[in-house]
């Protein structure tokens, strides 16, 4: 008995909208990740290619607290990604304990590659649903958000 609420009797009527979010954006994840490796990259390169793209300099510290991953895990991945030549890392001048990471021209190329790969993703993830289901969608997912990270979206919006 949890503060004095008796268990319910039996599972709930619905699938709980957090298990079932979760487990659609795992399988979302697997397949992404399916399709990137086919075409020579894997979820986690891309995110740093994006990330690194959408900024001429980054500090490493910086990036791994944009893609939600720990410090380890990061350097895990740029060190692959540095063998590979998609980055290059050095210390930033003006904090020696930090490294800035800037993509390559390998790099850029495998951010141009990728991407059509991730169009064509999202053209199939897409399928049989209209404009305004995709948007009534995105702001459904943006409203969950909210409720788990801050204040309520305001209804409507």
């Amino acid at each position: 008995m949890l503060l004095g609420v008796p268990p319910p009797s039996g599972p709930p009527a619905t699938e709980p909208i957090g298990l079932h979010l979760a487990r659609t954006a795992k399988a979302m994840n697997r397949a992404l990740d399916d399709a990137l490796a086919e075409a020579g990259g894997s979820l986690p390169v891309w995110l740093i290619l994006v990330s690194l793209k959408g900024r001429h300099h980054g500090a490493q510290r910086e990036l791994a607290g944009e893609l939600g991953i720990e410090g380890p895990t990061l350097t895990h991945h740029l060190n692959k990604m540095e063998a590979a030549g998609l980055v290059s890392r050095q210390r930033d001048p003006r904090d020696r304990r930090a490294h800035l990471v800037e993509l390559t021209a390998a790099g850029d190329a495998m951010f141009s590659g990728l991407f059509e790969t991730v169009v064509a993703f999202d053209r199939r993830v897409r399928t049989g649903f209209t404009d305004d289901e995709i948007a009534a969608l995105g702001h459904a997912l943006d409203r969950l958000r909210a409720n788990v990270t801050s204040a309520p979206a305001v209804e409507g919006t």
